[in-house]
Protein backbone atom coordinates (compact mmCIF):
# COMPACT_ATOMS: atom_id res chain seq x y z
CA UNK A 1 0.00 0.00 0.00
CA UNK A 2 1.23 3.52 -0.84
CA UNK A 3 2.77 5.86 1.69
CA UNK A 4 0.47 8.23 3.56
CA UNK A 5 1.55 11.86 3.76
CA UNK A 6 0.13 13.96 6.56
CA UNK A 7 0.31 17.71 6.03
CA UNK A 8 0.11 19.85 9.15
CA UNK A 9 -0.64 23.56 9.22
CA UNK A 10 -1.34 26.42 11.60
CA UNK A 11 -4.94 26.21 10.41
CA UNK A 12 -6.74 24.34 7.65
CA UNK A 13 -9.97 25.89 6.37
CA UNK A 14 -11.76 22.94 4.81
CA UNK A 15 -14.74 24.95 3.44
CA UNK A 16 -16.87 22.08 4.71
CA UNK A 17 -19.45 23.35 7.26
CA UNK A 18 -19.59 19.90 8.89
CA UNK A 19 -15.87 20.04 9.71
CA UNK A 20 -14.74 23.63 9.08
CA UNK A 21 -11.32 23.67 10.75
CA UNK A 22 -8.58 21.03 10.78
CA UNK A 23 -4.99 20.86 11.97
CA UNK A 24 -3.83 18.07 9.67
CA UNK A 25 -4.87 16.35 6.45
CA UNK A 26 -3.86 12.82 5.47
CA UNK A 27 -3.27 12.07 1.79
CA UNK A 28 -2.64 8.86 -0.14
CA UNK A 29 -2.26 8.52 -3.90
CA UNK A 30 -3.43 12.09 -4.40
CA UNK A 31 -6.70 11.56 -2.48
CA UNK A 32 -7.65 12.93 0.92
CA UNK A 33 -8.10 10.23 3.54
CA UNK A 34 -9.14 12.49 6.39
CA UNK A 35 -8.92 16.05 7.65
CA UNK A 36 -9.02 16.83 11.36
CA UNK A 37 -6.85 16.28 14.42
CA UNK A 38 -3.73 14.17 14.10
CA UNK A 39 -4.74 11.94 17.00
CA UNK A 40 -8.15 11.25 15.47
CA UNK A 41 -6.68 9.92 12.22
CA UNK A 42 -4.53 7.28 13.90
CA UNK A 43 -6.66 4.37 12.61
CA UNK A 44 -5.50 5.32 9.09
CA UNK A 45 -1.88 5.69 10.17
CA UNK A 46 -1.44 2.65 12.41
CA UNK A 47 0.62 0.03 10.60
CA UNK A 48 1.00 2.18 7.47
CA UNK A 49 4.07 3.82 6.03
CA UNK A 50 3.56 7.43 7.11
CA UNK A 51 5.40 10.67 6.46
CA UNK A 52 4.53 13.74 8.52
CA UNK A 53 5.16 16.80 6.34
CA UNK A 54 5.34 19.91 8.51
CA UNK A 55 6.74 22.35 5.90
CA UNK A 56 3.43 24.28 6.16
CA UNK A 57 3.24 24.16 9.95
CA UNK A 58 3.06 27.96 10.23
CA UNK A 59 0.86 28.44 7.15
CA UNK A 60 -2.85 28.48 6.32
CA UNK A 61 -4.32 25.83 4.03
CA UNK A 62 -7.41 26.20 1.87
CA UNK A 63 -8.82 23.94 -0.83
CA UNK A 64 -7.04 24.65 -4.11
CA UNK A 65 -8.31 27.87 -5.64
CA UNK A 66 -10.61 27.51 -8.63
CA UNK A 67 -11.20 30.03 -11.40
CA UNK A 68 -14.26 28.73 -13.26
CA UNK A 69 -14.01 31.24 -16.11
CA UNK A 70 -10.56 31.82 -17.51
CA UNK A 71 -9.26 31.62 -21.07
CA UNK A 72 -5.83 29.97 -21.31
CA UNK A 73 -5.70 30.55 -25.07
CA UNK A 74 -6.61 34.22 -24.61
CA UNK A 75 -3.93 34.61 -21.96
CA UNK A 76 -1.38 32.81 -24.13
CA UNK A 77 -2.04 35.16 -27.05
CA UNK A 78 -2.15 38.36 -24.97
CA UNK A 79 0.81 37.82 -22.63
CA UNK A 80 3.51 38.09 -25.35
CA UNK A 81 2.00 41.43 -26.46
CA UNK A 82 3.34 44.84 -25.57
CA UNK A 83 1.19 46.10 -22.64
CA UNK A 84 0.07 49.74 -22.41
CA UNK A 85 -2.70 49.91 -19.83
CA UNK A 86 -4.49 52.52 -17.75
CA UNK A 87 -3.87 50.48 -14.57
CA UNK A 88 -0.69 48.91 -13.28
CA UNK A 89 -0.27 45.20 -14.10
CA UNK A 90 1.90 42.68 -12.32
CA UNK A 91 2.72 39.97 -14.84
CA UNK A 92 5.25 38.24 -12.64
CA UNK A 93 8.20 38.48 -15.01
CA UNK A 94 7.44 42.13 -15.75
CA UNK A 95 5.62 45.04 -14.15
CA UNK A 96 3.54 47.34 -16.36
CA UNK A 97 3.10 50.96 -15.21
CA UNK A 98 -0.17 52.84 -15.68
CA UNK A 99 -0.45 55.09 -18.73
CA UNK A 100 -3.19 57.74 -18.86
CA UNK A 101 -4.03 60.37 -21.48
CA UNK A 102 -4.18 60.31 -25.28
CA UNK A 103 -0.83 61.94 -25.92
CA UNK A 104 0.83 59.79 -23.27
CA UNK A 105 -0.66 56.66 -24.82
CA UNK A 106 0.45 57.55 -28.35
CA UNK A 107 3.93 58.41 -27.09
CA UNK A 108 4.19 55.06 -25.29
CA UNK A 109 2.94 53.21 -28.38
CA UNK A 110 5.40 55.04 -30.63
CA UNK A 111 8.28 54.25 -28.29
CA UNK A 112 7.31 50.59 -28.06
CA UNK A 113 7.02 50.27 -31.85
CA UNK A 114 10.45 51.87 -32.29
CA UNK A 115 11.96 49.54 -29.66
CA UNK A 116 10.44 46.35 -31.13
CA UNK A 117 12.43 43.29 -32.05
CA UNK A 118 13.61 43.84 -35.65
CA UNK A 119 12.76 40.22 -36.41
CA UNK A 120 9.06 40.83 -35.69
CA UNK A 121 6.73 40.82 -38.66
CA UNK A 122 3.84 42.26 -36.65
CA UNK A 123 3.56 44.44 -33.55
CA UNK A 124 0.62 43.93 -31.17
CA UNK A 125 -0.12 46.13 -28.16
CA UNK A 126 -2.75 45.24 -25.55
CA UNK A 127 -4.64 47.41 -23.05
CA UNK A 128 -6.00 50.42 -24.92
CA UNK A 129 -9.24 51.91 -23.55
CA UNK A 130 -10.97 55.05 -24.85
CA UNK A 131 -11.99 56.20 -21.37
CA UNK A 132 -8.37 56.74 -20.37
CA UNK A 133 -6.57 56.95 -23.72
CA UNK A 134 -8.95 58.96 -25.90
CA UNK A 135 -9.83 58.17 -29.50
CA UNK A 136 -7.13 56.27 -31.37
CA UNK A 137 -7.68 54.72 -34.77
CA UNK A 138 -6.11 53.73 -38.07
CA UNK A 139 -4.91 57.26 -38.88
CA UNK A 140 -3.07 57.69 -35.57
CA UNK A 141 -1.28 54.36 -35.95
CA UNK A 142 -0.42 55.18 -39.57
CA UNK A 143 1.14 58.41 -38.33
CA UNK A 144 3.42 56.39 -36.04
CA UNK A 145 4.37 53.84 -38.70
CA UNK A 146 2.63 53.71 -42.10
CA UNK A 147 4.55 50.71 -43.43
CA UNK A 148 4.93 48.32 -40.49
CA UNK A 149 1.86 46.30 -39.37
CA UNK A 150 0.60 47.42 -35.95
CA UNK A 151 -2.47 46.13 -34.11
CA UNK A 152 -3.94 47.60 -30.93
CA UNK A 153 -5.85 45.02 -28.92
CA UNK A 154 -8.52 46.73 -26.85
CA UNK A 155 -8.64 46.08 -23.10
CA UNK A 156 -11.90 44.17 -23.71
CA UNK A 157 -10.21 41.65 -26.04
CA UNK A 158 -13.36 41.97 -28.18
CA UNK A 159 -11.95 44.79 -30.31
CA UNK A 160 -8.94 45.31 -32.59
CA UNK A 161 -7.62 48.50 -34.18
CA UNK A 162 -5.28 48.18 -37.18
CA UNK A 163 -3.19 50.44 -39.36
CA UNK A 164 -3.27 50.00 -43.13
CA UNK A 165 -0.19 47.79 -43.17
CA UNK A 166 -1.83 45.38 -40.68
CA UNK A 167 -5.09 45.29 -42.67
CA UNK A 168 -3.09 44.40 -45.76
CA UNK A 169 -1.06 41.76 -43.89
CA UNK A 170 -4.29 40.12 -42.72
CA UNK A 171 -5.46 39.93 -46.33
CA UNK A 172 -8.76 41.62 -45.51
CA UNK A 173 -11.08 42.71 -48.33
CA UNK A 174 -11.59 46.45 -47.90
CA UNK A 175 -14.83 46.52 -49.83
CA UNK A 176 -16.25 43.79 -47.62
CA UNK A 177 -15.05 45.63 -44.50
CA UNK A 178 -16.89 48.77 -45.56
CA UNK A 179 -20.18 46.84 -45.47
CA UNK A 180 -19.62 44.82 -42.29
CA UNK A 181 -21.97 45.95 -39.46
CA UNK A 182 -19.32 45.45 -36.75
CA UNK A 183 -16.36 47.02 -38.54
CA UNK A 184 -15.57 50.75 -38.61
CA UNK A 185 -13.49 50.66 -41.79
CA UNK A 186 -12.67 54.37 -41.73
CA UNK A 187 -10.98 54.10 -38.34
CA UNK A 188 -9.69 50.52 -38.71
CA UNK A 189 -11.77 49.30 -35.76
CA UNK A 190 -12.97 45.68 -35.69
CA UNK A 191 -15.37 44.78 -32.86
CA UNK A 192 -17.28 41.65 -31.80
CA UNK A 193 -17.97 39.57 -34.96
CA UNK A 194 -15.74 42.00 -36.85
CA UNK A 195 -12.90 41.20 -34.45
CA UNK A 196 -13.51 37.48 -35.03
CA UNK A 197 -13.16 38.15 -38.76
CA UNK A 198 -9.84 39.92 -38.24
CA UNK A 199 -8.68 37.09 -35.98
CA UNK A 200 -8.74 34.69 -38.92
CA UNK A 201 -5.90 36.63 -40.48
CA UNK A 202 -4.08 36.87 -37.15
CA UNK A 203 -4.17 33.15 -36.42
CA UNK A 204 -0.93 32.16 -38.23
CA UNK A 205 0.99 34.81 -36.31
CA UNK A 206 -0.53 34.15 -32.87
CA UNK A 207 -0.18 30.39 -32.97
CA UNK A 208 3.48 30.25 -33.88
CA UNK A 209 5.56 28.38 -31.26
CA UNK A 210 7.44 31.56 -30.41
CA UNK A 211 4.19 33.36 -29.58
CA UNK A 212 1.48 31.02 -28.30
CA UNK A 213 3.86 28.50 -26.75
CA UNK A 214 5.76 31.26 -24.96
CA UNK A 215 2.47 32.74 -23.76
CA UNK A 216 1.24 29.43 -22.35
CA UNK A 217 4.42 28.95 -20.34
CA UNK A 218 4.08 32.46 -18.91
CA UNK A 219 0.41 31.81 -18.14
CA UNK A 220 1.23 28.66 -16.16
CA UNK A 221 3.56 30.69 -13.94
CA UNK A 222 0.85 33.31 -13.36
CA UNK A 223 -1.77 30.68 -12.53
CA UNK A 224 0.52 28.95 -10.06
CA UNK A 225 1.45 32.24 -8.41
CA UNK A 226 -2.28 32.97 -7.99
CA UNK A 227 -2.83 29.71 -6.12
CA UNK A 228 -4.91 27.95 -8.78
CA UNK A 229 -5.23 24.20 -8.94
CA UNK A 230 -8.26 24.10 -11.30
CA UNK A 231 -9.40 26.51 -14.00
CA UNK A 232 -12.30 26.38 -16.41
CA UNK A 233 -11.50 27.21 -20.03
CA UNK A 234 -14.82 28.96 -20.58
CA UNK A 235 -14.97 28.92 -24.41
CA UNK A 236 -12.38 26.40 -25.47
CA UNK A 237 -11.82 26.79 -29.20
CA UNK A 238 -12.16 30.56 -29.09
CA UNK A 239 -9.47 30.65 -31.80
CA UNK A 240 -9.06 27.09 -33.06
CA UNK A 241 -10.21 23.87 -31.37
CA UNK A 242 -7.45 21.59 -32.60
CA UNK A 243 -4.51 23.98 -32.31
CA UNK A 244 -5.55 24.92 -28.78
CA UNK A 245 -5.99 21.28 -27.80
CA UNK A 246 -2.57 20.30 -29.12
CA UNK A 247 -0.89 23.23 -27.37
CA UNK A 248 -2.65 22.52 -24.08
CA UNK A 249 -1.78 18.84 -24.30
CA UNK A 250 1.89 19.68 -24.59
CA UNK A 251 2.09 22.57 -22.11
CA UNK A 252 -0.26 21.23 -19.43
CA UNK A 253 -0.62 17.47 -19.75
CA UNK A 254 2.77 16.38 -21.04
CA UNK A 255 4.57 18.96 -18.92
CA UNK A 256 2.61 17.76 -15.85
CA UNK A 257 1.56 21.26 -14.82
CA UNK A 258 0.33 21.46 -11.19
CA UNK A 259 -3.25 22.18 -12.23
CA UNK A 260 -6.14 20.82 -14.27
CA UNK A 261 -8.25 22.54 -16.90
CA UNK A 262 -11.92 21.84 -17.41
CA UNK A 263 -12.68 22.34 -21.08
CA UNK A 264 -15.97 24.13 -21.73
CA UNK A 265 -16.25 24.53 -25.51
CA UNK A 266 -17.83 27.49 -27.24
CA UNK A 267 -21.02 26.45 -28.98
CA UNK A 268 -19.45 26.60 -32.45
CA UNK A 269 -21.07 29.84 -33.60
CA UNK A 270 -20.32 29.09 -37.25
CA UNK A 271 -22.82 26.23 -37.18
CA UNK A 272 -25.29 28.15 -35.06
CA UNK A 273 -25.31 31.11 -37.41
CA UNK A 274 -26.04 28.89 -40.42
CA UNK A 275 -29.26 27.93 -38.72
CA UNK A 276 -28.40 24.36 -37.77
CA UNK A 277 -27.90 24.10 -34.00
CA UNK A 278 -28.13 20.31 -34.20
CA UNK A 279 -24.97 20.32 -36.30
CA UNK A 280 -23.25 22.43 -33.65
CA UNK A 281 -24.21 19.96 -30.91
CA UNK A 282 -23.01 17.02 -33.00
CA UNK A 283 -19.64 18.69 -33.59
CA UNK A 284 -19.26 19.52 -29.90
CA UNK A 285 -20.08 15.92 -28.95
CA UNK A 286 -17.38 14.72 -31.32
CA UNK A 287 -14.81 17.26 -30.10
CA UNK A 288 -15.45 16.40 -26.47
CA UNK A 289 -14.96 12.69 -27.02
CA UNK A 290 -11.43 13.05 -25.72
CA UNK A 291 -9.80 14.11 -22.50
CA UNK A 292 -6.82 13.38 -20.32
CA UNK A 293 -5.83 13.52 -16.71
CA UNK A 294 -5.35 17.30 -16.55
CA UNK A 295 -7.63 18.26 -19.45
CA UNK A 296 -11.19 17.03 -19.03
CA UNK A 297 -14.77 17.56 -20.22
CA UNK A 298 -18.11 17.18 -18.47
CA UNK A 299 -20.92 18.16 -20.87
CA UNK A 300 -20.81 21.92 -20.40
CA UNK A 301 -21.03 24.52 -23.18
CA UNK A 302 -20.53 28.28 -23.50
CA UNK A 303 -22.97 30.54 -25.37
CA UNK A 304 -23.09 34.33 -25.77
CA UNK A 305 -25.72 37.04 -25.62
CA UNK A 306 -24.43 40.65 -25.64
CA UNK A 307 -21.17 42.48 -26.30
CA UNK A 308 -18.09 43.27 -24.25
CA UNK A 309 -18.33 45.12 -20.93
CA UNK A 310 -14.98 46.88 -21.27
CA UNK A 311 -16.00 48.13 -24.72
CA UNK A 312 -19.36 49.44 -23.45
CA UNK A 313 -21.06 47.14 -25.96
CA UNK A 314 -23.21 45.37 -23.38
CA UNK A 315 -26.93 45.53 -24.05
CA UNK A 316 -28.65 47.57 -21.34
CA UNK A 317 -32.29 48.25 -20.62
CA UNK A 318 -33.77 51.73 -20.27
CA UNK A 319 -32.53 54.36 -19.62
CA UNK A 320 -29.63 53.04 -21.70
CA UNK A 321 -26.25 54.78 -21.99
CA UNK A 322 -25.68 58.42 -21.08
CA UNK A 323 -24.38 59.24 -24.57
CA UNK A 324 -27.27 57.44 -26.27
CA UNK A 325 -25.23 54.74 -28.04
CA UNK A 326 -26.46 51.16 -28.20
CA UNK A 327 -24.83 47.89 -27.32
CA UNK A 328 -24.32 44.90 -29.60
CA UNK A 329 -25.53 41.32 -29.71
CA UNK A 330 -22.84 38.68 -30.04
CA UNK A 331 -25.57 36.24 -30.97
CA UNK A 332 -28.90 37.41 -32.35
CA UNK A 333 -31.65 36.65 -29.80
CA UNK A 334 -33.48 34.12 -31.99
CA UNK A 335 -30.20 32.34 -32.79
CA UNK A 336 -29.23 32.27 -29.14
CA UNK A 337 -32.58 30.71 -28.24
CA UNK A 338 -32.26 28.02 -30.93
CA UNK A 339 -28.72 27.14 -29.84
CA UNK A 340 -29.61 27.06 -26.14
CA UNK A 341 -32.60 24.79 -26.87
CA UNK A 342 -30.43 22.34 -28.81
CA UNK A 343 -27.90 21.99 -26.00
CA UNK A 344 -30.55 22.01 -23.27
CA UNK A 345 -32.41 19.13 -24.87
CA UNK A 346 -29.18 17.12 -24.98
CA UNK A 347 -28.62 17.61 -21.25
CA UNK A 348 -25.77 20.12 -21.40
CA UNK A 349 -25.04 22.54 -18.60
CA UNK A 350 -25.15 25.92 -20.32
CA UNK A 351 -22.98 28.91 -19.42
CA UNK A 352 -24.06 32.22 -20.95
CA UNK A 353 -21.88 35.29 -21.42
CA UNK A 354 -24.11 38.17 -20.23
CA UNK A 355 -22.64 41.59 -19.50
CA UNK A 356 -25.63 43.95 -19.54
CA UNK A 357 -29.06 43.61 -17.94
CA UNK A 358 -30.70 43.19 -21.35
CA UNK A 359 -28.32 40.32 -22.04
CA UNK A 360 -29.29 38.81 -18.67
CA UNK A 361 -32.96 39.31 -19.52
CA UNK A 362 -32.57 37.43 -22.81
CA UNK A 363 -30.81 34.54 -21.09
CA UNK A 364 -33.48 34.29 -18.38
CA UNK A 365 -36.35 34.54 -20.88
CA UNK A 366 -34.86 31.65 -22.83
CA UNK A 367 -34.24 29.62 -19.66
CA UNK A 368 -37.86 30.13 -18.64
CA UNK A 369 -39.05 28.84 -22.04
CA UNK A 370 -36.76 25.82 -21.86
CA UNK A 371 -37.92 24.95 -18.36
CA UNK A 372 -41.52 25.11 -19.56
CA UNK A 373 -40.82 22.96 -22.63
CA UNK A 374 -38.60 20.37 -20.98
CA UNK A 375 -38.15 20.83 -17.21
CA UNK A 376 -34.78 19.90 -15.76
CA UNK A 377 -33.60 19.70 -12.17
CA UNK A 378 -30.09 20.76 -11.19
CA UNK A 379 -29.43 22.14 -14.66
CA UNK A 380 -26.67 24.58 -13.53
CA UNK A 381 -27.60 27.17 -16.18
CA UNK A 382 -25.06 29.88 -15.32
CA UNK A 383 -25.02 33.61 -15.99
CA UNK A 384 -21.38 34.50 -16.70
CA UNK A 385 -19.88 37.93 -15.91
CA UNK A 386 -23.06 39.59 -14.54
CA UNK A 387 -21.92 43.18 -15.07
CA UNK A 388 -25.16 45.19 -15.07
CA UNK A 389 -28.25 43.53 -13.61
CA UNK A 390 -31.33 44.33 -11.55
CA UNK A 391 -32.52 43.09 -8.19
CA UNK A 392 -35.61 41.68 -9.89
CA UNK A 393 -33.39 39.60 -12.15
CA UNK A 394 -31.66 38.15 -9.10
CA UNK A 395 -35.04 36.89 -7.88
CA UNK A 396 -35.73 35.39 -11.33
CA UNK A 397 -32.32 33.69 -11.27
CA UNK A 398 -33.27 32.15 -7.94
CA UNK A 399 -36.75 31.12 -9.11
CA UNK A 400 -35.41 29.48 -12.27
CA UNK A 401 -32.65 27.61 -10.45
CA UNK A 402 -29.80 29.35 -12.24
CA UNK A 403 -26.32 30.20 -10.96
CA UNK A 404 -23.95 33.14 -11.39
CA UNK A 405 -20.23 33.34 -12.08
CA UNK A 406 -19.31 36.99 -11.64
CA UNK A 407 -16.41 39.16 -12.68
CA UNK A 408 -16.49 41.49 -9.69
CA UNK A 409 -13.27 43.18 -10.81
CA UNK A 410 -15.40 45.29 -13.18
CA UNK A 411 -16.38 47.34 -10.12
CA UNK A 412 -12.81 48.23 -9.21
CA UNK A 413 -11.53 49.28 -12.63
CA UNK A 414 -14.71 50.53 -14.32
CA UNK A 415 -17.11 51.51 -11.54
CA UNK A 416 -16.23 55.20 -11.29
CA UNK A 417 -15.49 55.62 -15.01
CA UNK A 418 -18.88 54.18 -15.96
CA UNK A 419 -20.59 56.23 -13.27
CA UNK A 420 -19.31 59.44 -14.85
CA UNK A 421 -19.29 58.57 -18.54
CA UNK A 422 -21.49 55.57 -19.26
CA UNK A 423 -24.47 54.45 -17.16
CA UNK A 424 -24.63 56.74 -14.15
CA UNK A 425 -23.94 56.20 -10.47
CA UNK A 426 -26.84 53.95 -9.49
CA UNK A 427 -26.17 51.19 -12.00
CA UNK A 428 -22.37 51.56 -12.03
CA UNK A 429 -22.13 51.28 -8.24
CA UNK A 430 -24.15 48.06 -8.30
CA UNK A 431 -22.05 46.16 -10.86
CA UNK A 432 -21.73 42.48 -10.00
CA UNK A 433 -24.38 42.68 -7.26
CA UNK A 434 -23.07 39.84 -5.12
CA UNK A 435 -24.83 40.99 -1.95
CA UNK A 436 -28.19 40.58 -3.67
CA UNK A 437 -27.24 37.05 -4.76
CA UNK A 438 -26.20 36.16 -1.21
CA UNK A 439 -29.45 37.52 0.26
CA UNK A 440 -31.50 35.44 -2.18
CA UNK A 441 -29.41 32.31 -1.61
CA UNK A 442 -28.19 32.06 -5.22
CA UNK A 443 -24.93 30.08 -5.48
CA UNK A 444 -22.21 32.13 -7.15
CA UNK A 445 -18.54 32.01 -8.04
CA UNK A 446 -15.89 34.63 -8.72
CA UNK A 447 -13.80 34.56 -11.86
CA UNK A 448 -11.12 36.61 -13.61
CA UNK A 449 -11.87 36.06 -17.31
CA UNK A 450 -8.11 36.62 -17.57
CA UNK A 451 -6.81 38.91 -19.02
CA UNK A 452 -9.96 40.95 -18.28
CA UNK A 453 -9.00 40.83 -14.60
CA UNK A 454 -5.80 39.71 -12.87
CA UNK A 455 -5.57 35.94 -12.47
CA UNK A 456 -5.41 36.31 -8.71
CA UNK A 457 -8.42 34.87 -6.85
CA UNK A 458 -7.57 36.80 -3.69
CA UNK A 459 -7.76 40.02 -5.68
CA UNK A 460 -11.33 39.11 -6.66
CA UNK A 461 -12.06 38.31 -3.00
CA UNK A 462 -10.70 41.75 -2.03
CA UNK A 463 -13.02 43.52 -4.48
CA UNK A 464 -16.04 41.42 -3.47
CA UNK A 465 -15.58 42.02 0.25
CA UNK A 466 -14.67 45.73 0.08
CA UNK A 467 -16.06 47.00 -3.25
CA UNK A 468 -13.25 49.53 -3.39
CA UNK A 469 -13.15 51.48 -6.65
CA UNK A 470 -10.16 53.05 -8.36
CA UNK A 471 -10.10 56.16 -6.14
CA UNK A 472 -10.45 54.16 -2.93
CA UNK A 473 -14.14 54.98 -2.53
CA UNK A 474 -16.61 52.22 -1.68
CA UNK A 475 -19.26 51.69 -4.36
CA UNK A 476 -22.46 49.81 -3.58
CA UNK A 477 -21.74 48.96 0.03
CA UNK A 478 -24.94 46.90 0.28
CA UNK A 479 -23.58 44.60 -2.42
CA UNK A 480 -20.53 43.65 -0.36
CA UNK A 481 -20.22 40.06 0.84
CA UNK A 482 -18.46 38.44 3.80
CA UNK A 483 -14.96 36.99 3.69
CA UNK A 484 -16.44 33.51 4.10
CA UNK A 485 -18.82 33.97 1.17
CA UNK A 486 -15.98 35.28 -0.98
CA UNK A 487 -13.64 32.41 -0.08
CA UNK A 488 -16.39 29.92 -0.87
CA UNK A 489 -16.79 31.63 -4.24
CA UNK A 490 -13.21 30.68 -5.21
CA UNK A 491 -13.35 27.17 -3.72
CA UNK A 492 -16.43 25.03 -3.11
CA UNK A 493 -18.98 27.29 -4.80
CA UNK A 494 -16.72 27.67 -7.83
CA UNK A 495 -16.53 23.87 -7.95
CA UNK A 496 -20.34 23.77 -7.80
CA UNK A 497 -20.65 26.13 -10.79
CA UNK A 498 -18.41 23.74 -12.74
CA UNK A 499 -20.34 20.69 -11.52
CA UNK A 500 -17.19 19.34 -9.85
CA UNK A 501 -18.13 19.75 -6.18
CA UNK A 502 -17.88 16.00 -5.51
CA UNK A 503 -14.26 16.03 -6.63
CA UNK A 504 -12.71 19.37 -5.64
CA UNK A 505 -13.47 22.60 -3.76
CA UNK A 506 -13.28 21.44 -0.15
CA UNK A 507 -10.91 19.42 2.03
CA UNK A 508 -12.72 16.26 2.98
CA UNK A 509 -12.28 12.50 2.69
CA UNK A 510 -12.42 11.22 -0.86
CA UNK A 511 -11.65 14.46 -2.70
CA UNK A 512 -8.56 15.34 -4.67
CA UNK A 513 -5.74 16.54 -2.42
CA UNK A 514 -5.57 20.05 -3.88
CA UNK A 515 -4.59 22.83 -1.48
CA UNK A 516 -3.55 26.47 -1.65
CA UNK A 517 -1.09 27.51 1.03
CA UNK A 518 -1.22 31.09 2.36
CA UNK A 519 1.08 33.06 4.62
CA UNK A 520 -1.85 34.70 6.43
CA UNK A 521 -5.44 33.84 7.26
CA UNK A 522 -8.05 35.79 5.25
CA UNK A 523 -10.44 35.50 8.19
CA UNK A 524 -8.01 37.32 10.49
CA UNK A 525 -6.44 40.10 8.40
CA UNK A 526 -7.98 43.52 7.81
CA UNK A 527 -10.37 43.20 4.81
CA UNK A 528 -8.50 45.99 2.99
CA UNK A 529 -5.36 43.80 2.90
CA UNK A 530 -6.89 40.60 1.52
CA UNK A 531 -5.28 40.98 -1.89
CA UNK A 532 -1.85 41.37 -0.27
CA UNK A 533 -1.83 37.90 1.30
CA UNK A 534 1.05 35.97 -0.22
CA UNK A 535 0.51 32.59 -1.88
CA UNK A 536 3.27 30.38 -0.49
CA UNK A 537 2.57 27.17 -2.41
CA UNK A 538 0.00 24.90 -3.92
CA UNK A 539 -0.47 21.19 -3.45
CA UNK A 540 -1.83 19.41 -6.51
CA UNK A 541 -3.08 15.85 -6.04
CA UNK A 542 -0.90 15.52 -2.96
CA UNK A 543 2.33 16.91 -4.42
CA UNK A 544 3.59 20.29 -3.14
CA UNK A 545 4.74 23.04 -5.51
CA UNK A 546 6.32 26.14 -3.98
CA UNK A 547 5.62 29.54 -5.51
CA UNK A 548 8.77 31.44 -6.37
CA UNK A 549 9.22 34.53 -4.22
Amino acid sequence: MSEITVYTARRIHTMSPSNPIAEAVAVRDGIILEAGRLEDMQPWLKGAEVRIDDQFADKILFPGFIDPHLHPSLGATILPCNFITAFEWDLGSRKVPATRGREEYLAALSQAVNDRDPAQKLFVSYGYHRTWHGLVGREEINAITPDFPVIIWHRSFHELIMNDAAIDLMGLDREMLANHPQVDADHGVFFETGAALAMNGLRPHLFSPGWFGKGLEHLKQILHAGGHTTVGDMAWGIFDFEVEWQSYSYAIEEAKAPLRVMMIPRGIPEAELTGDPAEAVAQIEKLCDRGSHRLFFDKHVKLFTDGAFFSELMQVQEPGFIDGHHGEWLTAPEQFEAAARAYWNEGYRIHVHCTGDLGVELALDVLEKLQFERPRFDHRFTIEHFGVSTEEQVRRIKALGALVSANVYYLHELGEAYWRHSIGHERASQMARLGSLAREGVPFALHSDFTLAPARPLNSVWVAVNRIAESGAVLGENERISVDQAMRAITIDAAYVLGQEARIGSIRAGKSADFTVLDDDPYEVAPETLRDIRIHATVFEGAPHLVEA
